[in-house]
């Protein structure tokens, strides 16, 4: 009897040995790859059949590499970081702007800021296709979960590109519609960013100074937060660029250099001179270049 000979692992084999080995389960695994749990499962059976040894053992936690599966785990981030590393370089060659990028940014930054200046784009390079993708989480550029990055930090990665293009202040805002004490910290109501942004001073601030019973509210995004102030539901402090454009906000106080931070343009080395990505990242930089006295707070309040 001919033994069959074993099947060759293909890219979406790994593809699928490396979802597993990120997530630790199949439904997370699944949703990374597009599929549904129970394709993922028997793609997963027919590879360890392939191979004849199990890559995984399956506990009421999830999925735990064995020794080949590390070892088939460790090869698939090797080839990934080659393919990415290729289709960087091959996007570099192109001549003209066209094509798709992917722009990482937060919510209140594309919004208060960015969308006008991504009309003017659209419309100055209308065969580059725009993915934007919103959050507070750093997107990591070299695996091309984004093309280019507009954030707010002090410590860019070292890893990428880009120049700084910007001092973010921020300020303590209160609803127009509103009167507000004279010393808000002793006696006002307040709102405040939620733990995911913890980080920021202004939000250490309101957790060390303000009682607990005048915190009316905490809100996961700094649109959310710029809702609830001109709600009245509170005072906060607010990046100027939000809270200056706004109608419906009073600025309360001069910005405070404590808070500040910078605001960054990125992009990967591979990338940086890829048609569609430099006139993107040239279109931004002299919009925000445009409406830097409003990010860096020098307009003033509207009383």
């Amino acid at each position: 009897m001919v033994k069959e000979a074993p099947r060759n692992i293909s890219w979406d084999d790994l593809r699928l040995i490396d979802a597993v080995a990120q997530t630790r389960n199949l439904p997370a695994a699944a949703a990374r790859l597009g599929l549904d749990h129970s394709t993922v499962f028997r793609r997963l059976k027919a590879v360890e059949a392939a191979l004849g040894q199990p890559l995984f053992e399956r506990h009421r936690t999830g999925y735990t590499l064995t020794v080949a599966g590390e070892e088939m785990a460790a090869l698939a981030a090797r080839v990934d970081e080659e393919m990415t590393a290729v289709t960087r370089r091959l996007a570099g060659q192109a001549l003209t702007p066209s094509g798709e990028v992917r722009l990482a940014t937060s919510d209140s930054i594309l919004v208060s800021l960015l969308m006008p200046m991504l009309g003017t784009f659209h419309r100055a390079q209308p065969a580059v296709r725009l993915d934007v993708v919103t959050g507070n989480a750093a997107l990591n550029l070299s695996r091309r979960d984004a093309d280019v990055a507009v954030r707010a930090t002090e410590n860019p990665p070292d890893t990428l590109v880009g120049r700084r293009t910007a001092r973010i202040a921020w300020a303590l805002y209160g609803s127009a519609w509103t009167q507000h004490p004279d010393d808000p910290v002793e006696s006002a109501n307040w709102v405040c960013l939620g733990e995911n942004l913890a980080g920021l001073k202004v939000v250490r601030f309101a957790q060390a100074m303000v009682p607990a019973t005048r915190l009316a509210g905490r809100f996961d995004t700094v649109l959310g937060l710029a809702e609830a102030v001109a709600a009245g539901i509170g005072v906060g402090h607010l990046p100027c660029f939000v809270g200056d454009a706004s109608p419906n906000l009073t600025r309360l106080a001069p910005p405070d250099p404590a808070y500040e931070s910078d605001l960054w343009l990125l992009t990967h080395p591979d990338l940086r001179h890829t048609p569609r990505v430099r006139a993107l990242m040239d279109h931004l930089a002299e919009g925000i270049l445009a409406k830097r006295d409003l990010i860096e707070g020098r307009l003033g309040s509207k009383g």
